[in-house]
């Protein structure tokens, strides 16, 4: 969290002209749900923050080791998404990398700056390339539309981090640093974050070789294992509780795929031969 203390301690700046700077933004902040104090460059030296610390916790967060054929072709699906879709602004800005985690759990999340983690457990439960490209493309939608820094901004309001340039709060910093890994607290999304970065996930694999609706085929075996069950498996709570699947989330990408003209063949760009031969590969 250096940055912060960067930020918030800059030289040149006079109270009162930041006290009016401070109230200006805490106005903005009650009228806009969408306000975030954080620039860019704070989302990139933030998912740097992230990195570090999940790579200081091998229990929680065991990185893949070695199995680089496995690494490439996680980075070779993100690399074509952001490659081949012009919907994707920050490219350019954000360093992007696609990284992988071995371990049953079935998930993927992005933090900020984008910096994508797909588990393993994941790639083991879906069935073809362009499912998981979708999910993919979802987890960049969250690093574009910047929303782990929007619910920062909204969790703690424009004055109280604001109120670091004025009198400076280490104990505040140091509670912001702490609950960014609690249960992973930040990477909670809201309904409307999900619903965003399902719209963004179909936009972008529009541009691409896959199936723009990939991300369906994820929702509907999440909710076959469901009714097979009888309840939610374990392996799939970390994926709800950060990404929770409500019914009008799903209506609302298959209306938005219907919009799409030619209707795009959801039996075409799927890429299964492909994925299947990685599959086999997986530790």
């Amino acid at each position: 969290m250096k940055f912060l203390k960067k930020k918030f301690t800059q030289k040149g700046f006079y109270p009162f002209i930041l006290l009016f700077a401070l109230l200006i933004a805490s106005a903005l902040f009650q009228s806009c749900e969408q306000t975030n104090i954080f620039s860019d460059k704070d989302d990139v030296e933030l998912g740097q923050e992230f990195d570090k610390e999940i790579k200081r916790n091998p229990k929680e967060f065991p990185m893949l080791q070695g199995h680089q054929d496995i690494k490439d072709y996680i980075i070779g699906i993100g690399k074509d998404i952001l490659n081949s879709s012009p919907k994707i602004k920050k490219k350019n800005i954000y360093p992007y990398t696609f990284q992988v985690i071995n371990d049953t759990i079935i998930n993927a999340f992005c933090t900020p700056g984008g910096f994508v983690y797909v588990y393993t457990g994941l790639m083991r439960f879906v069935d073809n390339e362009a499912t998981l490209a979708g999910v993919m493309g979802h987890e960049i939608a969250h690093a574009e539309r910047r929303h782990v820094t929007q619910r920062l901004t909204a969790y703690y309001g424009v004055s109280v981090l604001l109120s670091f340039i004025l009198v400076g709060n280490p104990s505040l910093l140091a509670e912001i640093a702490a609950n960014l890994f609690v249960g992973l607290a930040f990477l909670k999304n809201s309904r409307d974050d999900e619903t965003e970065a399902d719209y963004y996930s179909i936009q972008y694999l529009k541009s691409t070789k896959w199936y723009p609706g990939g991300i369906t085929f994820f929702f509907d075996k999440i909710k076959e294992e469901q009714r097979k069950k009888g309840y939610t498996p374990g392996d799939m709570d970390r994926l709800l509780s950060t990404h929770p699947l409500p019914d009008d989330r799903i209506r609302f990408v298959n209306k938005e795929l219907s919009k799409i003209s030619p209707k795009p063949d959801p039996t075409k760009g799927l890429y299964t031969d492909e994925f299947q031969r990685i599959k086999q590969k997986l530790p």
